[in-house]
């Protein structure tokens, strides 16, 4: 089961993290066959699978190949900012095209991560949208050529 430690974040126990690995392998495995991999009934893999979503632990989602529905354009953009980088991430968070929105230390203080319709589409979300964003010094551009590894499998490692 998934428990919270001192500090609030989620301890996992090995049967669920088997569940999660089962359901990383094939999202639409059914709970009964989780079950047998697992040692549980079909009943309890549900009620773990349902507290680990409640939880916020997991997430089950359909992942798509942009470029398979119409998204021909994706990159990483470093952004600086002036003062604090909590207004800026959030309106990121807020722009349908931005996949994500990490805070780093490093040579960029926000990292995003953009799916785009064409160049066209990206050059409108850097100029227009992200750059005029108050906060924002500088942006960098990483325009993806071609994605060679793109995995989810990382959460039981």
């Amino acid at each position: 089961m998934a428990t919270r430690d001192k500090n609030g974040s989620p301890t996992i126990d090995a049967v669920s993290l088997a569940i999660i690995e089962q359901l990383q392998e094939d999202g639409r495995r059914p709970y009964a066959a989780i079950g047998k991999a697992v040692g549980l009934s079909e009943a309890a893999v549900r009620q773990r699978v349902q507290k680990l979503l409640d939880q916020g632990v997991m997430q089950i989602v359909a992942v798509t190949d942009p470029l398979t529905v119409g998204f021909r354009r994706q990159a990483m953009v470093g952004i600086n900012v002036e003062g604090d980088l909590d207004p800026v991430a959030d309106a990121l968070t807020e722009m349908n095209e931005v996949e994500y929105v990490v805070v780093t230390a490093g040579s960029f203080d926000l990292i995003v991560e953009i799916v785009c319709e064409d160049d066209d589409h990206l050059l409108e979300m850097i100029n227009k949208r992200i750059r005029t964003l108050p906060g924002v010094r500088s942006t960098e551009s990483f325009v993806y050529l071609k994605l060679k590894k793109q995995t989810y499998t990382w959460g039981t490692r």
